[in-house]
């Protein structure tokens, strides 16, 4: 017997309409970072995916997506005012 985990399937075609259950997303993304034994892990198995499902539905909304670090800071804004944002969350951890 296998002690690898399967991953979970891939919903198809969600009904739009029902709207998600955030409580229900949450616990689902925590119980995910709860399998990953390393950093490396975590980051490939759900922030990179994550990080990336943010991009692509910000991007196409014409939204640009600023992850800063440390501990959290996510950004969405337009092109426009993208870099000053950057800008002043920089300056004011530099301070």
């Amino acid at each position: 017997m296998s002690s690898k985990k399967k991953s979970a399937p891939r919903r198809k075609n969600r009904d739009r309409d029902q709207g998600a259950d955030p409580e229900a997303l949450m616990t689902d993304m925590i119980a995910r970072m709860e399998d990953c034994p390393t950093a490396e892990s975590l980051n490939e198995q759900v922030i990179l995916p994550f990080a990336l499902a943010l991009e692509k539905v910000c991007s196409a909304r014409g939204y640009i997506l600023n992850i800063y670090g440390e501990k959290s800071n996510v950004v969405v804004s337009n092109e426009d005012n993208a870099e000053t944002i950057y800008h002043m969350v920089d300056d004011y951890l530099d301070q």
